[in-house]
């Protein structure tokens, strides 16, 4: 079967419940950045790139681990990932699909493609925390933040199937989803694997199916790790070159891996190795507020643990509600905290950590 080119509209693409010609989404783009508001102007702006006769589409990264920056996807190779996405999901022409995340980003542009290439029939709303508390309908695919998921509970019986990427899933919200009726996947990937290249599924709609803690990578990828143990990403169908990146795993097999963290977060304190993440999983028990653990300089230990907590709270009680919860080990207990009136964070939602440290 002949891959769809990008200017090529499945005849099934339906948009807002509107079949269009070609030339009729270019009209749409052009109405959504004249008279739209400004979540669908970026629509209206992804549309016309996407419609246009260059082969590629400049976007820009979420800046969470480095600093944002603009890069360029080739069009061909968006095409090729939602084909992967559309046989893993096993989406059909005429699904129904919600788009509630920002255009401004390769997560929401994606969704314009996925059903654009696969036919899928696209609705669209304004993103928000909570995109399910005004809108009615049933989906069969939609992508959320885990904030989104967290505020649309009790509503998620809507949607067949949700994918839930931009930042780890916590322990806390994997509880909270498990009366769920919908079959939720946690999504690893970046803007320059074109979102997702592999998923775990933490929630099944038949109670009886068991849900993973390793990530699989979809049709086409493969992963192995470098000498730090970080993955390495083969993706030849959206990647031209193989993606290094920090974050530490443990490979099971060339298509399977267990996330730990990020290299770049790493503690080196008194000689013994900490992974924040992992400590921060442990307190997501006990901790319902956002925070995160992370290593300031210290002239005995070289660097000591400390956590931030956002929002007013009494730190000294705190600590010793953590130390007698009996959920860290010995050497993760924190040596501070701290509480931050607000994170720092990316455009959407994202904290950095970095950034939030300095405010120290």
């Amino acid at each position: 079967m002949t891959k769809p080119k990008y200017s090529d509209i499945h005849f099934r693409f339906k948009f807002n419940g509107f079949h269009p010609s070609v030339d009729e989404l270019k009209e749409i783009g052009y109405s959504l950045i004249k008279e739209g508001a400004l979540f669908e102007q970026a629509i209206g702006d992804f549309l016309l790139d996407w419609l246009d006769e260059k082969p590629d589409v400049k976007v820009k990264t979420s800046g969470s681990t480095g600093i944002p920056k603009s890069i360029l996807l080739k069009k061909s190779q968006m095409v090729n990932s939602a084909l992967a996405t559309g046989d893993f999901f096993e989406l059909e022409p005429g699904s129904s699909a919600l788009l509630c995340l920002p255009c401004d980003f390769i997560a929401g542009k994606m969704m314009l493609v996925r059903a654009m290439v696969l036919g899928l029939e696209l609705h669209y709303v304004e993103p928000s925390s909570n995109p399910l508390e005004y809108n009615t309908n049933s989906y069969d695919f939609c992508a959320m933040v885990p904030l989104q998921l967290e505020k649309s509970l009790g509503r998620l019986k809507r949607i067949r199937i949700v994918l839930v990427g931009g930042a780890s899933v916590s322990n806390t919200l994997k509880k909270k989803v498990e009366h769920e009726s919908t079959t939720i996947f946690e999504t690893y990937g970046m803007t320059e694997t074109i979102t997702h290249i592999a998923v775990r599924k933490i929630h099944s709609a038949i109670p009886s199916k068991i849900v993973e803690t390793s990530f699989q990578t979809l049709p086409g990828v493969t992963v192995s790790t470098d000498s730090r143990d970080c993955l390495v990403i083969d993706a030849p169908d959206v990647c031209d070159d193989k993606v290094i990146t920090n974050d530490l795993v443990h490979l099971i097999s060339k298509t399977e891996f267990i996330w730990l963290g990020r290299y770049d977060n790493v503690i080196n304190s008194g000689g013994i190795k900490l992974i924040p993440e992992q400590i921060e999983a442990k307190l997501s028990q006990i901790i319902t507020d956002r925070f995160f653990v992370a290593g300031l300089p210290d002239e005995k230990l070289g660097q000591k643990l400390v956590l931030l907590v956002e929002g007013e709270t009494d730190t000294d009680y705190f600590l010793q509600e953590i130390i007698s919860s009996g959920v860290l080990d010995k050497f993760e207990v924190p040596k501070a905290i701290y509480a931050v009136s607000k994170f720092s964070e990316t455009d959407n939602g994202k904290i950095l950590r970095h950034e939030t440290l300095k405010i120290l």
